[in-house]
């Protein structure tokens, strides 16, 4: 690629800025599924900042590189952009159209300027597209990053949720057990046992897992790391919601649960606990 070649992209860019912009955000904003004047606002600004970027770009590094130094403000400028259109609810798409849509305008820009050298316009045309197209990808690249960010974040907030850990009594803790639990959820069942351990003190933690459909090997090994950690605390553990089905998996798996205390139901899970911390319910009747 020859220097005049390059000159002459980030020449064009830089004096036909205005013009450029307003074919540009035309073309985006008529390819938008749905209008929204909070997202078109961010487009124009972002749109507003990266003509300047990219000359500065192509003009400190003489090429169009876009993995090299000099176009680390511009790949930042995209990957705000991308993650921007993420948390707006936008497709891959829309968000690669931030810069395929640039493309069109451009080009007629530099047939143009460039209409009476068509090996220069050729190569200049040949050079501006690579450019371009691997500017797209990145923006896609980087959508899908911020959109795994987002969903590996969100499942975190459903893990915590889904594992509620609720004071019953003095000295009682209940944490029921709903879904699978696999080695990521016994974590976080296991940090907010005994989080609450420390903040309340209790001496018995009830553990059902009325809600969990099957349990295996795996199951009941994350289950007795739960109660090793939590009588590592001061607080012993009961299990709730062992099922005939449960109990006969159990068994045929050889699991050890001799030194743990099991009942049918979180009821009468409650009803030994009580006694343990010396406390007992009874029934008033009502009056006449």
């Amino acid at each position: 690629m020859s220097m005049a070649t390059t000159g002459q992209l980030a020449k064009i860019l830089n004096d036909n800025q205005e013009s450029l912009l307003e074919e540009w955000l035309g073309g985006m904003l008529s390819r938008m599924v749905r209008r929204d004047k909070a997202a078109e606002a961010d487009i124009r600004q972002h749109a507003t900042r990266f003509i300047p970027l990219v000359v500065k770009a192509i003009e400190k590094g003489q090429g169009y590189e876009f993995d090299s130094p000099a176009f680390a403000d511009v790949r930042a400028q995209l990957a705000e952009m991308s993650a921007a259109r993420v948390r707006q609810g936008f497709s891959p798409t829309e968000t690669a159209t931030f810069i395929f849509a640039l493309k069109e305008p451009l080009f007629a820009l530099l047939r143009s300027a460039l209409a009476a050298d068509p090996a220069a316009l050729a190569a200049e045309l040949t050079d501006t597209g690579r450019l371009f197209d691997r500017m797209g990808l990145y923006t896609v690249e980087e959508y899908q990053r911020g959109r795994e960010n987002v969903i590996m974040r969100q499942q975190q907030e459903l893990l915590e949720l889904s594992t509620p850990v609720v004071q019953l009594w003095k000295d009682v803790l209940a944490l029921p057990l709903i879904g699978t639990l696999d080695s990521a959820r016994t974590q976080v069942v296991m940090e907010n046992l005994l989080q609450k351990i420390i903040e309340t003190g209790a001496s018995i933690a009830i553990i059902d897992i009325t809600g969990v459909p099957t349990v295996d090997t795996l199951v009941a090994q994350h289950l007795l790391k739960t109660v090793a950690a939590a009588r590592l605390m001061g607080a012993d553990c009961i299990i709730s919601g062992i099922r005939p089905q449960i109990a006969q998996t159990i068994v045929h798996l050889g699991v050890n649960l001799e030194d743990v205390t099991t009942k049918a139901t979180l009821a009468d899970a409650f009803l030994v606990a009580l006694k343990r911390v010396g406390a007992t319910v009874t029934r008033t009747d009502k009056a006449a």
